[in-house]
This record gives structure tokens, C-alpha cells and sequence, in this order.
């Protein structure tokens, strides 16, 4: 029987369909209601719910509530450390059936390959991964990247069955400015999607960017400045990353009347993180827990994503729809019992049957050698700009403080929580070396560095230590890249980064242990910050206000400019 035949009729009943789930309620997110009834399934497929059917299968799911799978609308695979192989792995038992990525971090490292793995590597993982053609590699003029991506290069990557659109647009002042190269990007995806990426942009300006047919914004912090942007047209994507955490924030203008215009991300999520407290489960825990309705959080995380990135064939559990399904415990716990995807039965087996990839991007680091001299900070005046870490957000305040002038050199102080901070170049372009000063990590001790350092991807490092900070600098080329954190002469802990200094090629199980370790050994250096090491990764994104760092010198980003 033909396809389309065989669905209708294990719709009907006239045949017993390929997969029955007996003994559950569905949650129906657009009247909110519970549909009692076996839900069958054809092959990839729903093709009925709410009557009694017969099964070549049947799967108990008794006291069970059934819910689209969950959808993570916004995210950077290779920020959770792992390849996209472990990474489908990690969440898609927790319910996770789609990701919209951005492979933009290992695009910086090495190009369009990049993009090419990650298109690759979504033909065999379980998840529907959707990938985004990377839209500004490098973030912008003000940094030393591996590779630069033009509308002609992307040109080549498009109709990849994985793709929706362009992925975030950064470069927000070349949107509103009208940048030739930025516009060639815009007019190469008119009429389709594009998502948005314009922290803190407001007023004309914000209508002029939305006016270039960019239609998500991930990067809005404030409820107040969510709203003015869902009402110029744009779904918000609210954020709980590792790193940004923006949930608590914009929850309150979640509502039954806003949902079908709001959608949940990630963004940056570790596997720390991910086992500690979860993924998009975590997100809708949370909000259900602090007061959103149970409908306005589930349709974010299903329905709104699928709505916003024009994906019709998911996002409920009805007939004609991909067989994406979650069988929780409750609304309120959100804890997956059994996932689908696509039909197939998420666990070992499945896993085990995917195909794989060769992994891009191997020896990738090729950064100058560094001695303890190539971190001094030679000034000719006390007064210094200085950034300002706000835990939990991306965005960083512009301070200023008076450091005295010792030997030719302005030297960390521990005391003030005024600490060394440099960027690395690492893809053997320029050998360049930059320094500043950065508040917020609370460090005694010893030094911390990693290739991670959005967006480009050179090597950051902070500490109060030269000679620390030369030893974890250099050791992170002998392993290809990663995290390192060295005191007193010594590494402390390590994880290893081999693709692109990027991901790792263990196993996500092993990565999160080895996170653990970095962690503490993070704090054994007086470090208060709860996730240090992807803090240090966003101090180096000239694209997220106020104050950041590249190696081309301190970014005042309101002014998108080199602080001479």
C-alpha cells in the first residue's frame, strides 16, 4: 500500500497502525484540554488520537500526559562541548525532537566546512537538527577569526534539507547602517527567514532592523524590552543558557495571550548544566513553578517554535503531524518517561543504529608562544577601562578605575577584584596579544584560559599570575584546544577540545565530570563566578554591549569601535 494510502487508512482503523500509545491523556495546546484515547502512529507519523485503535505495536503509557516533543529554537551545538552526535545523545531523551543551530563557532574556526559537518552530522542524529547558514563570521571588523563567510559562499550551502533560513544577524549596526556586504547576505534570504540577534536596540532604530525582514530576537533581557519587540513584529525567544540567563526575566510577559509569539532557547548549555538541572524540561519546570500557565509554557516550547520557524508538520500531537512525542509524568514535573521522534523510540538501541561523520576542524590551534612578559599591560596613564561581569548575562558594564603604574607595568589586583584579562590569537593570522582588565571573577590565584571565546574563537585568559597565565595558555595548544586552569606552576584540570578547540570527542558523560573538576578547580582559585569558564568565552563577543575584548584591543560596543 502506498504511502499516503497506508496513513489513511491506520487513521481510519480499517488496518491496525504501526504504533499505538494506550493509556495516556494528550495535551492539546490549542484549546488546553486533555483528549482521553490510544494515539496511533504510521511510520513518521500521527494519524489518529482520541478513539480506541489496534496496534502491530502497542506501548503502555498508562497515568502518562503526552505533549509535543519540545523544540529549542535558538542554540550553538559545539557550545555544549560535544559533537552534535553526543549532543543528540545528551537531550533528546529529556524530550528535546528539534534544534534550530547556529554552527557559527566552528564556521569562525574553519569555514564552511563547518556548516557542511553540522548539515551532515543532521542526516543521522535521532533530533531533527536544523541548521542555520551562519550569517556573520567573522561577529565584525573588530576581530581576528579563521574564516570569513560571504552571501556567495552561503549561496552554496543553501537547500540542505536541514535548513530553515539565515541564522542570527550580529551585526546589527551593518543592518541599520546598511553595510553592502550585510545587505548582500539580507537580500540572498528576502522573503524567507531570518533570525534576529540586537541586544538593547530600540525606537527607530529597532524598526529600521526589523524593517529587513528579521522576524526572532533571542537577546532581549528585560520584559520591557521583549515587549517593544513583539510589537514590532518579532517572536522573542526567551534564553536560559549556561551563560545567559534571561528566563526569570522575560517569564512574567509569558501569558496564554502572548504564547503563541514566544518561544524557549538555550542558546549555550553544558552538559554540567544540562545533568544538574536539565534542558528545555528544566525551563518549563521552572516557569510552571513561578506562575506560568501550563499552556502558555508548553506551546513556547512546541508550538510557537514550530509556528515562528515555519515548520508545519510539528509542534502538536495531531494527525497528519511528525511523531514527536513526550510522555511526562505531569505538567508541573516535566520528568520524560518515553520520546519519540519521528516515530522511532528514543534509547540505547536507537542510538546505537545512527550513522556517523568525520569530525572537521583537528588542529586547529595555532597560536604564538607566549611568555609571562606577553601579558604585562603597558600604559602611560593610572586611569583604565574595565569590564564588568554581570553573572548571568552576556551584557557587561563599562567601568573605569585608577590602577597604579609599577616597573612600566598596571599589575592585577586580586584585592579590588581587578584581574589580568587577555585575548590570544589563535589561527596563525597575526600572532596578535591583547590585554585589558576585567572585574567579577572574585580569583586569588592562578589563571584560567580556553579556545571557547565567542565568536572568534582565539584564546582568552584570564588571571593574576603571568606565569600561570603563560603555562595554561600554551598548554592549550599541545591539546587542541579547550579549557585549561594552572596554578603555582601546575594544571590543575583540563578538558580537552580537539574539533576546532571547540568539542570534545569523549563521550558526554566523561565531558561533565571533567567540567566538575574545572569547576572546583575554578573555585580553589577564589573564583565565585557559577559558570566561569563560558563567562570568559562572552567577554570576547564585540557584538553584546558595553565593554568586551578581542585581540585586536578592548571593544566599546555602544560606540562599535577599538578603544585606541
Amino acid at each position: 500500500m502506498a504511502e499516503l494510502e497506508k496513513r489513511i487508512a491506520q487513521g481510519r482503523g480499517d488496518e491496525p497502525a504501526d504504533m499505538v500509545l494506550r493509556g495516556g491523556k494528550v495535551f492539546d495546546l490549542v484549546t488546553g484540554e486533555m483528549i482521553e484515547g490510544d494515539v496511533a502512529i504510521c511510520g513518521d507519523t500521527i494519524v489518529g488520537l482520541g478513539h480506541d485503535y489496534e496496534g502491530k505495536e502497542v506501548v503502555d503509557v498508562t497515568g502518562l500526559t503526552l505533549v509535543p516533543g519540545f523544540i529549542d529554537t535558538h542554540l550553538h551545538i559545539e557550545s555544549s562541548l560535544v559533537t552534535p552526535f553526543e549532543f543528540d545523545r545528551c537531550v533528546t531523551p529529556r524530550g528535546v525532537t528539534t534544534a534550530i543551530c547556529d554552527p557559527h563557532e566552528i564556521a569562525n574556526v574553519v569555514g564552511t566546512a563547518g556548516i557542511r559537518y553540522f548539515q551532515q552530522a543532521s542526516e543521522h542524529t535521532l533530533m531533527d537538527i536544523r541548521v542555520q547558514l551562519s550569517s556573520c563570521v567573522p561577529s565584525s571588523h573588530m576581530e581576528t577569526a579563521g574564516a570569513e563567510i560571504l552571501a556567495a559562499d552561503l549561496e552554496s550551502l543553501m537547500n540542505h534539507p536541514s535548513g530553515i533560513g539565515l541564522a542570527e544577524f550580529m551585526n546589527y549596526p551593518g543592518v541599520i547602517h546598511r553595510d553592502p556586504q550585510a545587505m548582500d547576505k539580507l537580500r540572498l534570504f528576502e522573503g524567507g527567514h531570518v533570525d534576529g540577534h540586537c541586544p538593547l536596540l530600540s525606537g527607530k532604530d529597532l524598526n529600521a532592523y526589523s524593517a529587513a525582514g528579521i522576524r526572532t530576537e533571542h537577546e532581549a533581557t528585560s520584559a520591557e524590552e521583549a515587549k517593544e519587540k513583539l510589537q514590532r513584529g518579532m517572536r522573542v525567544l526567551i534564553r536560559e543558557g549556561s551563560v545567559s540567563k534571561d528566563m526569570h526575566a522575560l517569564r512574567p510577559l509569558l501569558t496564554e495571550r502572548t504564547s503563541p509569539y514566544m518561544c524557549l532557547c538555550t542558546d549555550d548549555r553544558n552538559p554540567l548544566d544540562i545533568d544538574e538541572h536539565g534542558h528545555l524540561d528544566y525551563m518549563i519546570r521552572e516557569m510552571i513553578r513561578l506562575g506560568t500557565p501550563p499552556l502558555a509554557a508548553y506551546r513556547a516550547a512546541s508550538l510557537s517554535g514550530a509556528e515562528a520557524f515555519g515548520l508545519k508538520d510539528r509542534g502538536l500531537i495531531a494527525p497528519g503531524l511528525r511523531a514527536d512525542i513526550v510522555a511526562i509524568d505531569s505538567l508541573e514535573g516535566c520528568n520524560a518517561q518515553l520520546v519519540l521522534c519521528a516515530g522511532v523510540t528514543v534509547g540505547p538501541d536507537a542510538f546505537a543504529a545512527r550513522g556517523s561523520v568525520e569530525p572537521v576542524g583537528r588542529q586547529s590551534v595555532h597560536a604564538p608562544k607566549v611568555t609571562p612578559e606577553s601579558f604585562r599591560a603597558t600604559r602611560n596613564r593610572e586611569e583604565v577601562d574595565v569590564i564588568g561581569i554581570r553573572e548571568g548575562q552576556i551584557l557587561t558594564d563599562h567601568l573605569t578605575k585608577t590602577i597604579a603604574i609599577i616597573d612600566g607595568d598596571q599589575r592585577p589586583d586580586p584585592s579590588r577584584d581587578l584581574i589580568r584579562i587577555a585575548v590570544v590569537e589563535r589561527h596563525g593570522k597575526n600572532g596578535n596579544i591583547a590585554t585589558g582588565f576585567v572585574k567579577g571573577f572574585g580569583m586569588q590565584a592562578g589563571a584560567i584560559a580556553g579556545t571557547v571565546c565567542h565568536d572568534h574563537h582565539n584564546i582568552a585568559c584570564v588571571g593574576v599570575d603571568y606565569d600561570d597565565m603563560a603555562l595554561a595558555t600554551g598548554r592549550l595548544s599541545e591539546i587542541e584546544g579547550g579549557f585549561v586552569v594552572a596554578s603555582g606552576g601546575e594544571i590543575l584540570a583540563e578538558l580537552a577540545l580537539p574539533v576546532a578547540g571547540l568539542m570534545s570527542l569523549k563521550p558526554f558523560e566523561e565531558v561533565r565530570d571533567r567540567l566538575v573538576a574545572l569547576r572546583d578547580a575554578a573555585k580553589s582559585l577564589g573564583v565565585t563566578l557559577e559558570e566561569p569558564f563560558l563567562q570568559l568565552a562572552f567577554l570576547a563577543l564585540p557584538v553584546i554591549p558595553a565593554l568586551k575584548i578581542t585581540d585586536r584591543g578592548l571593544v566599546d560596543v555602544t560606540k562599535f569601535e577599538i578603544i585606541p
